[in-house]
């Protein structure tokens, strides 16, 4: 598929209400059905940036993913974002982990999930949350995508683009206002750097914390050019037409990709490596 429609939609998060903010996102998704093929949401959309992990952290068969599947069904787009996760079921005599994890749920029914590699430390999330060790590279009508969550966006090479593994690569934000300009230079260099579409969505509103956030949301181009935004501070949807073809031709003719340097990252606490 060459032509794919992708929508940021930037949002308030009432804090640690998962109703009212999936009764405000089904309003949202009831006006994209035949609009867009990926609707992309802020980070932990369902309950705002809060460590009480205890009380909040569903698993994956908890009513938040349960019910986005649904509704990836039925208003026929994939939907990205992330929330507080736990698994099933914790292990025999050890303490359950939580996590903040992104999601990519797909019409058809498919689901995949990636849990944030890089916590935000001086938020305490390193605390509360257990950090992933993998990343997530899925394939969506033809185009291979990269998801990723928030502070991940200030580590290049964790989003290092190896011999042109993804086409899209995704972030998912709750990125306060006073670091704005981070988040404004960080996103088109992700898009130069890896010579492929970034798509940024960050909330907007005054969480419990008393953190302003002004949102910022947008897509970029492979060439840095800005393809869609969202005034700050405000609630909105805005929607742009990737190409694939016109990708792939960049690529040909300027391929930077070619002279790239390779990493090797080791995983914290483990033996694990990963070469990039």
């Amino acid at each position: 598929m060459d032509q794919l429609r992708v929508s940021i939609l930037q949002t308030d998060i009432a804090w640690e209400n998962k109703q009212d903010n999936l009764r405000h996102l089904r309003k949202k998704l009831e006006t994209l059905c035949g609009a867009t093929e990926i609707v992309v949401l802020p980070e932990t959309f369902s309950t705002g940036f809060s460590m009480n992990t205890r009380h909040l952290a569903e698993p994956i068969s908890g009513e938040t993913i349960t019910t986005l599947r649904q509704w990836a069904a039925e208003y026929k787009l994939a939907i990205a974002g992330s929330y507080i996760a736990c698994d099933e079921e914790p292990p025999t005599l050890q303490l359950p982990c939580y996590y903040n994890r992104a999601f990519f749920l797909t019409p058809e029914g498919d689901t995949h999930f990636y849990d944030k590699r890089h916590l935000f430390r001086m938020g305490n999330e390193t605390e509360h949350f257990t950090a992933g060790d993998r990343r997530l590279l899925l394939s969506y009508k033809g185009w291979n995508i990269l998801l990723l969550v928030c502070y991940d966006l200030r580590f290049p090479v964790w989003s290092r683009n190896v011999n042109n593994e993804y086409d899209l690569l995704i972030y998912v934000a709750n990125w306060p206002a006073t670091r704005q300009k981070v988040w404004d230079i960080l996103v088109p260099a992700r898009a130069l750097e890896n010579i492929s579409y970034v798509c940024g969505v960050n909330r907007i509103g005054t969480d419990n914390n008393k953190l302003l956030h002004s949102g910022g949301s947008v897509i970029y181009s492979p060439k840095g050019e800005l393809l869609a935004s969202i005034p700050n501070n405000e609630e909105g949807i805005s929607t742009a037409e990737l190409h694939l073809s016109s990708l792939q031709e960049f690529r040909t003719k300027f391929p930077v990709w070619k002279d790239a340097d390779s990493f090797k990252i080791w995983h914290n606490g483990t033996n694990k490596n990963e070469t990039f």
